[in-house]
């Protein structure tokens, strides 16, 4: 864990220790001419075969969190932020009730069927949780609660169900929950009729769960308490202690992730195993889950998914070549024959890249990416072929709720920048689509807003898509402020949704842009391959030449650019402060994973050895040299820095809090410039911060007011 120092001197206050100006400003003294708290050098070395590091802010880590230097060092930056931000606060309060104003309240989720009952999310007005409710046999039959999330969160600092499901006669419902933030979730089960809490209760599991086809036995997966790596399914036998759980499958290979789940026919339980280069899944019969039988064997660059519907399974699978992913299928006869016996249902496309699928009765439902757009298509069982229209240039369809399959219509989601999330639902057979809501937003009128797709040429040559939101009237003249969003790791595509958040920000003149850098997958799976391992330099160069593209051509104004990315895309905020700081007026870094090399060195630290094929085994001298040449933290040099906005959660158990910790203090102590470093820590949080509907808002608001005044936009 960390601790700060003001010029390397502690005061004692009371039972804590305080940092100068870090807790209270002296008398006379304002917002602006407060100090910021400056941590205490304390020398330590970092030691690897490859090289030793000098780190003289590591002593920040403490993995108990009760170290007392540092606790108070993160109050005395939270102080600062305070102090700081003061003038913002009428600002940051019209913001966040701007925003607010657009989101319907007293909202309702649209019902789903399945097993008999349809199941609902409504939302009450100024309720920060949810109900989650069911209706027997008909929608409009009387609603039982099946979760009072209200009532559960009170007492709680945080509060959050993971995975939920409903055991198969209807009865029972059992639940991961988390309270601290740290995804450590606790599994619950209750009877419904009478809601009362049964005995049965597993700590540290994984947010996702499945019951056997009888209803006795729960399967779930039991984390490391140390790495929190998912380490062992489990099967819970109702009425027994956690003690006498029945251990089902251990996974030696600590760069798998594991969770369970059942196939869309509900006759098999799996469990799902990946890495970054690889998958394995292991099934057993749901009526009869003694025996789990491997699909396919693990290889590396061997990826897939299989699903069962009827007599056959149906993959998604890179076999053979297919980087972007192909549809195969084999019959239940010929499962044991392994990948000899696929045969291709969709074969594998330069340009089109197979995102999911969804199998139903008489065909298929497909989630693929082209030009950098997500769509749905479906595909009968004939070989008919039904694409799912749209006449945006840029935005995002996928799969919604369909948990029964036997059904010709297929339910899924469409939104865009200026396009509220909108579900339909789409028949198979005819091609008849229904809507069946829009989100409501109060005060929104799209035809005031516009959504664009441009692309933007790289320093190597390639072209790299960009979404963008402006309200109607901007003026394209190189005056008008710009906030670039992006994220750009692991192959998670950042895809231009709606958010009323954005509109604070839009509605002041502000254009809104997603960068749809490499390391995401947004046009295919070539496009990740380019952005992580030795080709993660590309994600930094393309999101700053994106910044260019969009000054050059007079759609952003030189000196009023923000960007902004959380937890890898935090990385990706650290990087471009050392490449090109004087692009941007303002940098928002949420959650930032920016100590790369030490923490992948640490097999100790949560996701270090899942992620050895994300960004490379330090063991390996090219690989460690490489992260070491772009690692935020190892970079920082005596220079002039733009105005950071940098927040973490204490109980972050993603992004430790102690690599942003770092970061800020030996940013305080190189940097030359005088703009603002705002750090904003969560001490009830983890990763995605606070809980709570609203709370996201108001988190949101203070950067947004913050990032408006750095960008000179008047109120």
């Amino acid at each position: 864990m960390k601790k700060q120092l003001l010029a390397g001197r502690m005061l004692a206050l009371g039972t804590g220790l305080a940092f100068g100006t870090g807790l209270a400003l002296p008398s006379g003294a304002s917002a602006q001419t407060a100090q910021p708290p400056r941590a205490e050098k304390r020398p330590y070395q970092v030691t690897s075969a490859n090289g030793n590091r000098e780190d003289d802010y590591y002593w920040l880590r403490d993995d108990k969190r009760q170290n007392a230097d540092m606790l108070a060092y993160l109050r005395a930056e939270n102080a600062y932020a305070d102090a700081q931000l003061a003038p913002l606060k009428p600002l940051e309060a019209k913001l966040y009730a701007e925003t607010v104003a657009h989101i319907k309240q007293d909202d309702d989720s649209v019902p789903y069927r399945e097993n008999g009952y349809w199941y609902q999310t409504t939302w009450a007005t100024g309720a920060d949780y949810p109900q989650v409710i069911r209706r027997k046999g008909i929608v409009t039959a009387a609603p039982v609660v099946l979760f009072d999330q209200p009532a559960m969160a009170k007492g709680h600092n945080f509060f959050q169900i993971g995975g939920w499901q409903v055991s198969p006669d209807n009865a029972r419902v059992a639940w991961a929950e988390d309270t601290v933030g740290r995804r450590q979730y606790v599994l619950k089960v209750k009877d419904i009729a009478t809601g009362q809490l049964l005995s049965d209760r597993v700590a540290n599991v994984e947010g996702g769960l499945v019951w056997s086809a009888d209803g006795r036995t729960i399967f779930y997966v039991e984390k490391d308490p140390v790495t929190l790596l998912s380490k062992r399914v489990k099967a819970h036998v109702l009425g027994t202690p956690a003690s006498a759980d029945r251990l089902v499958y251990e996974e030696g290979d600590d760069s798998f992730y594991m969770g369970v789940g059942q196939t869309s026919d509900r006759r098999y339980i799996c469990i799902h195993l990946q890495s970054t280069v690889s998958d394995e899944q292991r099934c057993a019969p749901a009526a009869n889950p003694a025996a789990f039988t491997v699909v396919a064997p693990r290889a590396r660059e061997f990826r897939y998914n299989a699903d069962h519907i009827g007599n056959r399974w149906i993959i998604r699978t890179n076999a053979g070549g297919a980087k972007n992913y192909k549809l195969a299928t084999v019959a239940d006869v010929d499962a044991a024959k392994g990948t000899s016996a696929w045969r291709d249902v969709v074969p594998a496309s330069a340009t089109t890249f197979i995102e999911d699928f969804k199998p139903f009765a008489g065909f298929v439902a497909i989630e693929q990416r082209a030009g950098g757009n997500k769509g749905v298509r479906l595909l009968t069982d004939a070989g008919k072929s039904i694409p799912v229209a749209a006449d945006e240039p840029a935005y995002a369809m996928g799969l919604s709720v369909n948990e029964e399959v036997d059904t010709p219509w297929v339910r899924y989601s469409y939104t865009s920048l200026v396009t509220p999330t909108t579900t339909y639902e789409i028949n198979a057979k005819t091609g008849e689509r229904r809507t069946l809501k829009v989100q409501p937003v109060p005060g929104y009128d799209k035809a005031n807003y516009v959504t664009e797709r441009v692309w933007a040429t790289a320093r190597d040559g390639v072209r790299v898509p960009v979404s963008l939101m402006y309200r109607r009237g901007t003026k394209r003249d190189g005056t008008a402020p710009l906030f670039q969003y992006a994220y750009g790791s692991y192959g998670i595509s950042s895809d231009p949704g709606f958010s009323a958040g954005n509109l604070a920000l839009v509605d002041r003149g502000v254009v809104y842009a997603v960068a749809h850098i490499r390391g995401g997958q947004e046009m295919g799976r070539d496009w990740y391959d380019q952005g992580h391992l030795l080709n993660k330099k590309n994600s930094f160069n393309d999101f700053v030449d994106v910044t260019r593209y969009l000054v050059a051509n007079k759609y952003a104004a030189p000196g009023r650019v923000a960007a902004m990315g959380g937890s890898a895309g935090g990385l990706l905020m650290g990087g471009v402060a050392n490449l090109a700081p004087k692009d941007y007026a303002v940098l928002v870094a949420q959650v930032p994973f920016v100590d790369v090399v030490t923490t992948m060195l640490d097999a100790s630290i949560p996701l270090t050895t899942n992620e050895y094929d994300e960004w490379g085994n330090p063991a390996d001298k090219r690989y460690y040299d490489y992260m070491l040449s772009y690692s935020p933290y190892d970079n920082v040099a005596r220079k002039a820095y733009p105005a950071m906005y940098v927040s973490t959660g204490l109980w972050d158990s993603q992004v430790q809090y102690y690599e942003p910790t770092k970061w800020v203090a030996r940013l305080r102590e190189m940097k030359t410039d005088k703009n603002p470093l705002i750090y904003r820590v969560n001490m009830e949080a983890g990763h995605g911060g606070k809980s709570g509907r609203f709370e996201r808002y108001r988190q949101a608001a203070e950067w947004q007011a913050f990032v408006l005044q750095q960008l000179k936009v008047a109120p």
